[in-house]
């Protein structure tokens, strides 16, 4: 289902949380799950893998994980800020320990000249230690090409704050 590399990071990613004793939760817009649904395709991912959380409206992302109306309204939902809320509100709604959120324009339509079609934000939040985000943009030709290097950035991200 998912490629092999996409595969290996799940599949190291439970490994290392799991000798850490870390759970996970993931917030998804963009991708739909499939950050989840990657890590719970191997085998032992119950260990680790506490819930997924997937947001795909402003009004899930406001309901579900606590995003302000006013902060979505005002920066947009592909944004930088609501990314980290995303990233903590999953966390607070959780039995998790370490968290990521992800957000961004899949594609083919839905871009603007600030926000292109490509641009994620992914952030990352572990209990006691803070937030993390990055930006990237994925200059690829379909949805499903941007939704997978979406997926394999937002593993890369968990990995580094199980570590």
């Amino acid at each position: 289902m998912f490629s092999l590399e996409i595969e290996t990071l799940a599949r190291l990613l439970i490994d290392e949380a799991r000798q850490r004793s870390l759970r996970i939760v993931t917030a998804e817009s963009c991708t739909g799950g499939l950050v989840a649904g990657a890590i719970s395709s191997i085998p032992g991912a119950s260990d680790v893998l506490d819930r997924g959380f997937i947001c795909y409206s402003n009004r899930a992302k406001q309901e579900v994980l606590g995003i302000p109306g006013d902060l979505i309204a005002d920066l947009g939902a592909v944004s930088e800020p609501v990314a980290r809320m995303m990233a903590e509100g999953a966390l607070e709604n959780s039995h998790a320990h370490v968290a990521v959120a992800i957000t961004g324009v899949a594609g083919p339509g839905g871009g603007t000249p600030r926000k292109p079609v490509g641009t994620v934000h992914i952030a990352t939040a572990r209990t006691n230690q803070g937030l993390h985000h990055r930006e990237e943009f994925f200059e690829l030709e379909t949805r499903e090409e941007i939704q997978l290097a979406a997926v394999q950035a937002a593993l890369e991200a968990l990995r580094s704050r199980v570590a």
